[in-house]
C-alpha cells in the first residue's frame, strides 16, 4: 500500500490527465472483515475505472469509528487539506461508515464539509449512489450515517450483554488482579492452563480467565490487614505505615498508602465475588459511575482468601464512619479540626481519620471556602493545590498501569522500573510519565507547568495535561529528550504548530505509536 511519504508531488492534474487523489482507509475494531488491504484493492479498482491516480494513503488500522480521538491518519488528512499542503483534489473512501460511526450524524457530515470547502471532493467507492451533491445523494448519506451510528449502538448492547453473561458465569473481565490474587487461564472445560503474568492475555477465543489466590505470603498479608483493622482497631494509615516499615510493597511495587489499604478492605474479590460494571464507557462517550443496582455480580465465583464474616465486619465499621452528619455536626467537626491545627485545607481535612472528606464539605456547603467561613476561618492563601497534588499522586500509578496494559494490548511490551518510574517500551526506549496540574491565570487563561527530571534521562517524557477539574487526562504531549533545553516548561491551551506536532489526544494514540514502533522493528 503506498504511503503519503512514498509519493512525489506532480501537481493537482496528475500524470496523463488523471485526477490526483488520496485514499483514506480504516479497519475498525468492531468490524474486522473490512481490512485496509481489501478497502485499498476496491478503491484502486474504482480509481482505475474513474480516472483517478492515488498518490497518497491515510490509514487508521484497528481504530474505532466512534470518535476522531486516536485516529491520527484522519486528523493528519484534515490538517493537510485545510492547511493547503494537500497535493490532491479528491479523496476516495470505501464507504460512508469508514469516515466514522459517530453517534451524532452531523459530525461525520462536518468532515466532508471541511474537505469540500478546501477544494477536495469525497467519493464513496462502494456505495450505490454518486456523491454528486444532489438531493438524493444527501438523503442517502444521511441515511447511511444514521445506520452506521445505529450499528455501533446495537453492537455495544450485544457486547455488554456478552460481558454480563461471562461475569455471571464467574469469569474475570479485564483489570489487574490486585495484591494477593492472581489471574488464571482456563480452557472451555474450566481446566487450568496456568497463571497469567502482568501484561499477559489469553490468545484463544474459547479460553477464559478466573481469579485465584496468589502466593501464600501475599495472602497472609491481606488476611493480616483485615485482622488488624477489625480485631486491633488499627486505621488504614497505621496499617500502611506498618507494612512500609516491614519493607513490603504493593502489587505495583510501590509503598503502601491509606488508599491502597482501604481498597483491599472494601473489594469483594477478596471474598470471591465477581463484580463488574461499577463504571461505564459506552460508545466511548464519557466515563460514568453507575449506581449499585446496575452492578453486575456473581457471588462466590472465585476461591476467597478472606472470611465472609470478617469482610462483613469491616464493611460495618466503614459504614459506621460514614453515617450522615447534620450540617451543625459537620461544622463542629471542622471547628475542632481548626482548633487542633490552627488552619484548614483540603489536605488537612482528608488526612484526618475522624473527619468527613473535603468533597463532603464541598457538596454540603457549596465549596470549602463557604464551609471555612461558617467556622470563622479565612485562609491566607489558597491551599487547594495541595489537595490537587495529592489526588494527582494517587492517579499517577493508575495511569502508568493503564499505559502498560494498553501497550501490551496493541502488541508491544513495556516494563516499569519501580525505582525510577521509567517505563521501557519494546526494549528500545524509555518513557517518563509526568502529570501536569491545570492552573488558571488571573485573566482566566489555562496553564500547565511541566518539570522535567533530566537526571533520569528518559528518551521521551509523556506530559499529561489534566482537565479543568484535575481529575481526568485531557491530552498528552510527547517531549523527546534531545529537544528539551529547559527543565521547566509552561504549556498554554494552544502551543503553536511546531510544538503541537508532538501532541496526541488520547492513550490510544500512545498505544498506536508503540504498535508502529514494534512493526517497524519486525520489518
Amino acid at each position: 500500500m503506498p504511503s503519503d511519504s512514498e509519493n512525489g508531488k506532480h501537481g493537482i492534474g496528475g500524470r496523463s490527465g488523471l485526477v490526483r487523489a488520496a485514499q483514506y482507509v480504516r479497519m475498525s475494531t468492531d468490524h474486522q472483515k473490512y481490512s485496509t488491504e481489501n478497502q485499498s484493492e476496491y478503491i484502486a479498482f474504482y480509481a482505475a475505472q474513474r480516472g483517478y491516480e492515488i498518490v497518497r494513503t491515510y490509514a487508521d488500522e484497528g481504530k474505532s469509528g466512534l470518535r476522531i480521538d486516536g485516529r491520527e491518519a484522519l486528523q493528519r488528512l484534515l490538517s493537510d487539506v485545510e492547511s493547503g499542503t494537500a497535493d490532491f483534489s479528491a479523496l476516495l473512501v470505501y464507504d460512508v461508515s469508514r469516515l466514522g460511526r459517530f453517534q451524532n450524524t452531523d459530525e461525520a457530515a462536518e468532515f466532508e464539509l471541511r474537505c469540500k470547502r478546501a477544494g477536495v471532493a469525497i467519493q464513496y467507492c462502494a456505495e450505490q449512489f454518486e456523491n454528486d451533491g444532489s438531493m438524493m445523494a444527501g438523503l442517502f448519506k444521511a441515511f447511511k450515517r444514521s445506520m452506521a451510528g445505529e450499528y455501533s449502538r446495537e453492537l455495544s448492547v450485544k457486547v455488554h450483554a456478552g460481558q454480563t453473561r461471562l461475569i455471571e458465569l464467574g469469569f474475570r473481565q479485564g483489570g489487574a488482579p490486585g495484591f494477593g490474587i492472581r489471574r488464571q487461564l482456563v480452557d472451555e472445560h474450566l481446566q487450568p492452563k496456568g497463571d497469567l503474568a502482568a501484561g499477559q492475555h489469553k490468545s484463544i477465543q474459547t479460553d477464559r480467565v478466573i481469579l485465584v489466590p496468589g502466593p501464600p505470603e501475599e495472602v497472609a498479608v491481606v488476611q493480616a490487614i483485615y485482622r488488624a483493622f477489625v480485631e486491633h482497631g488499627r486505621s488504614e494509615r497505621e496499617i500502611a505505615e506498618d507494612l512500609n516499615h516491614r519493607g513490603l510493597r504493593t502489587n505495583l511495587g510501590r509503598p503502601w498508602t491509606r488508599g491502597t489499604v482501604h481498597q483491599i478492605l472494601i473489594n469483594e474479590k477478596y471474598i470471591g465475588n465477581n463484580v463488574w460494571n461499577r463504571t461505564s464507557f459506552r460508545l466511548k462517550q464519557a466515563h460514568t459511575r453507575n449506581p449499585r443496582e446496575k452492578w453486575i455480580r456473581r457471588d462466590c465465583a472465585f476461591t476467597p482468601i478472606v472470611d465472609a464474616s470478617l469482610f462483613a465486619q469491616v464493611q460495618a465499621i466503614i459504614a459506621q464512619r460514614s453515617i450522615r452528619l447534620t450540617d451543625a455536626q459537620m461544622l463542629d467537626v471542622l471547628k475542632a479540626l481548626l482548633n487542633q491545627h490552627g488552619a484548614l485545607s483540603g489536605l488537612i481535612i482528608d488526612e484526618s481519620e475522624d473527619c468527613p472528606s473535603s468533597s463532603a464539605f464541598r457538596n454540603r456547603f457549596g465549596g470549602l471556602l463557604r464551609a471555612y467561613s461558617l467556622v470563622g476561618f479565612t485562609p491566607r492563601q489558597d491551599y487547594g493545590y495541595l489537595e490537587i497534588n495529592k489526588e494527582l499522586r494517587r492517579l499517577h500509578p493508575e495511569l502508568i498501569s493503564d499505559i502498560l496494559a494498553g501497550i501490551d494490548d496493541v502488541g508491544g511490551s513495556a516494563m516499569l522500573d519501580p525505582d525510577t518510574d521509567l517505563v521501557r517500551v519494546n526494549d528500545e526506549f524509555t518513557l517518563s510519565i509526568v502529570l501536569a496540574r491545570h492552573r488558571q491565570t488571573g485573566a482566566g487563561a489555562a496553564r500547565w507547568h511541566i518539570k522535567i527530571d533530566h537526571q533520569l534521562k528518559p528518551d521521551i517524557t509523556v506530559a499529561v495535561r489534566m482537565d479543568a477539574d484535575n481529575r481526568t487526562p485531557m491530552d498528552f504531549y510527547l517531549l523527546p529528550h534531545l529537544s528539551l533545553g529547559d527543565a521547566f516548561l509552561r504549556l498554554c491551551e494552544h502551543n503553536g504548530l511546531g510544538f503541537d506536532a508532538y501532541r496526541v489526544p488520547s492513550l490510544e494514540s500512545l498505544f498506536a505509536l508503540s504498535r508502529r514502533a514494534k512493526l517497524r522493528r519486525a520489518a
